[in-house]
């Protein structure tokens, strides 16, 4: 375990909590105009899967756990959660559905995700920041709407929804973030 301040945890980390692994979900930094600047950490508890939100000082100190840190290949999903398999050795792992939650709906099959593993078991995972799908169904373009903060909704080829500009028609390819399914560009390929 390695002590870091409040304001450094980042989505993903794992926290030493009352003795219990935690996975952060989110952590906001607030600084208010008056008072001390606090940072607000939701974080899911690996060993029930229970949720846990806990405020700090930006300046208070909380445990990192050490983890490892490899990566990994998605091939399926079955019944018992996600399969991937590791690409030097071919030894495949099993990530359960909820240590996914939402993020699952980005899963495209051979993806390199990043997994951390404590002792052997996984805790957390890390897709790629960005992927690239088709739009199979979008609204069309309502006549006057062409100021550029304008956007209609849009279906995936992984069934997502997500908002996309006025321009953008059915079968074109976008780029999407993972972290929140947010729109970027039309894929360059």
């Amino acid at each position: 375990m390695v002590k870091v301040i409040a304001s450094e945890v980042r989505k993903g980390n794992v926290l030493e909590i009352d003795g219990d692994l935690c996975t952060v979900l989110k952590a906001e930094s607030i600084r208010p105009g008056k008072g001390t600047p606090t940072t607000h950490i939701d974080m899911r508890r690996i060993s029930d899967g229970v949720k846990i939100v806990k405020s700090y000082r930006t300046t208070e100190t909380v445990e990192r756990a050490f983890l490892d840190e490899k990566d990994y290949d998605y091939l399926y999903e079955d019944e018992m959660g996600f399969n991937f398999m590791e690409p030097e050795t071919y030894e495949q792992i099993l990530v359960p559905k909820d240590l996914l939650g939402d993020s699952a709906q980005w899963l495209v099959e051979n993806m390199r995700c990043s997994i951390k593993l404590f002792e052997g078991s996984p805790v957390a995972i890390e897709l790629p920041q960005r992927v690239i799908f088709e739009i199979v169904e979008a609204d069309p373009v309502v006549k006057g709407q062409t100021a550029s903060s304008s956007y209609k909704p849009a279906k995936l080829s992984n069934g997502a929804r997500v908002m996309v500009p006025p321009h953008i028609e059915s079968g074109t390819r976008i780029v999407v973030m993972t972290e929140d399914g947010s729109y970027v560009e039309r894929a360059k390929d």
